[in-house]
């Protein structure tokens, strides 16, 4: 299945976070979105791997998902190597996105910068005729997407640009909120985390409300690009 977008995280529920809202948009446009989630987000301080793999699940329904897979890559310790780029190759070469969203180069948690450098010379490294790899015992392809994005999550990163996400932000919360173990739960006897009290919800708004006010959106996602976006008229920008 070719993807238009694939939206590649440190963990479950990265981009749920970061940019739920642009991928819910994307889908509601009939485009074919996916996520590849590194690793299974084993070393939380809720909940459990096997707890995460039902909730990403759940999350892939509610955004409506054409595709989501997870490299089981080490949570807090997995390493630029050749054996991990060649991993994401494997599933870029697979779904031939024309788009890749990705993790900030810094931000709190250190997977995820961590994530952004190895993933994104992943998919440079990806469109190399070069760099032979098989799935399913067969050869494929070498690709790049066209364009690479960062998405951003819980440090501020001023935007290259923002996504009006208002129409789908309930669609965002309600797919975040299906990891009910890393959320706000007030039934829940887990340990208390940065992002597991109810004013996590309070401060996803607040961004939200940031990043679309320039923009005249009650709600926005900012997003960092790797290169200056293209645009053929002035009238494509807002």
């Amino acid at each position: 299945m070719k993807l238009d977008v694939l939206a590649i995280a440190a963990h479950p529920d990265d981009v749920e976070i970061s940019c739920g809202g642009t991928v819910a948009k994307l889908n509601k446009q009939g485009k074919k979105v996916g996520i590849l989630d590194l690793t299974r987000g084993e070393l939380g301080s809720r909940g459990s791997a096997d707890l995460r793999d039902e909730e990403a699940a759940r999350s892939s329904e509610i955004l409506g998902l054409s595709a989501r897979e997870n490299l089981r890559m080490a949570d807090g310790f997995f390493e630029y190597n050749r054996e991990n780029q060649l991993a994401i190759i494997r599933i870029v070469r697979k779904y031939q996105p024309e788009i890749a969203l990705i993790n900030t180069p810094s931000d709190r948690h250190p997977d995820h910068g961590k994530a952004s450098k190895l993933v994104s010379d992943a998919l440079f490294l990806s469109g190399l005729r070069k760099i032979e790899t098989e799935l399913d015992g067969k050869n494929q392809e070498h690709w790049r997407p066209k364009s690479v994005y960062h998405y951003i999550q819980d440090h501020y990163h001023k935007p290259d640009f923002v996504v009006d996400v208002s129409d789908t932000w309930e669609t965002k919360m309600n797919a975040i909120k299906a990891f009910k173990s890393q959320f706000y739960d007030p039934n829940s006897d887990e340990p208390e985390t940065p992002i597991s009290g109810k004013e996590f919800f309070d401060f996803l708004a607040s961004r939200g409300r940031q990043y679309g006010r320039p923009i005249n959106a009650e709600f926005g996602e900012g997003f960092t690009a790797e290169r200056p976006p293209g645009v053929s008229d002035l009238f494509d920008l807002q």
